[in-house]
């Protein structure tokens, strides 16, 4: 069980960090991720709280931009005082390599099982929601893209990371994770230039009516 200081803090402090963010990586994005850490960390032997801390953290360094978001994700597990209530700094300096590791594009695999549980909870591969969160990375960040432009670059981002090839990796096997059969699925849309486009104009259409 978690400790019900330990979720005020984090229901408190750190989630409302996320509502400042784009459309992709805001509360409802941080919520998915702790769910979904807790459910692939039953196959494990973890700490359930300090799972549910990295899964908390993970995005908060975009406070700071995207670029090295993870980095200073990091940063902020270490240089939070409140942590130091309830974690040793061990598991203190565990969590923050975790929560450093969760980037997909990261170029060495997660060091430690929660990092290997929070990247692999961060993937939320469902088709539709990775374009839909495509899409909403694109239109907050690349405000002067026309339409065309922001299928363009959609289309070499899900190439670029999701295609056959991509940098993307998964880390966790078991009946608990279905990312593996999402992926594939993902990778036939993307293969589908027509599918694509199709599902892409919905969500663009849908994205840009809530911005109205």
């Amino acid at each position: 069980m978690i400790r019900n200081e330990i979720i005020a803090y984090i229901e408190q402090k750190i989630l409302p960090l996320y509502d400042g963010f784009d459309r992709g990586h805001r509360r409802d994005h941080a919520r998915q991720v702790i769910e979904r850490s807790a459910q692939l960390a039953r196959g494990f032997d973890v700490d359930e709280e300090m799972v549910y801390v990295v899964a908390a953290y993970h995005d908060t360094g975009l406070s700071y931009g995207r670029e090295w978001h993870h980095r200073d994700s990091s940063r902020i597990v270490m240089a939070d005082e409140m942590l130091r209530r309830w974690f040793t700094p061990e598991q203190i300096s565990t969590m923050a390599d975790a929560v450093e590791d969760h980037r997909a594009s990261a170029e060495h695999a997660p060091r430690t099982i929660y990092g290997r549980i929070v990247a692999e909870a961060d993937r939320l591969i469902i088709p539709e929601l990775i374009v839909r969160r495509t899409v909403q990375y694109s239109i907050a960040n690349f405000p002067a893209l026309d339409y065309e432009g922001h299928w363009r670059r959609s289309v070499q981002h899900l190439e670029e990371k999701y295609a056959e090839g991509g940098y993307l990796r998964l880390w966790i096997e078991g009946k608990e994770n279905d990312n593996a059969e999402r992926l594939a699925q993902l990778r036939t849309i993307i293969a589908d230039r027509d599918r694509l486009r199709e599902i892409f104009d919905k969500i663009f259409r849908e994205e840009q009516n809530k911005k109205e």
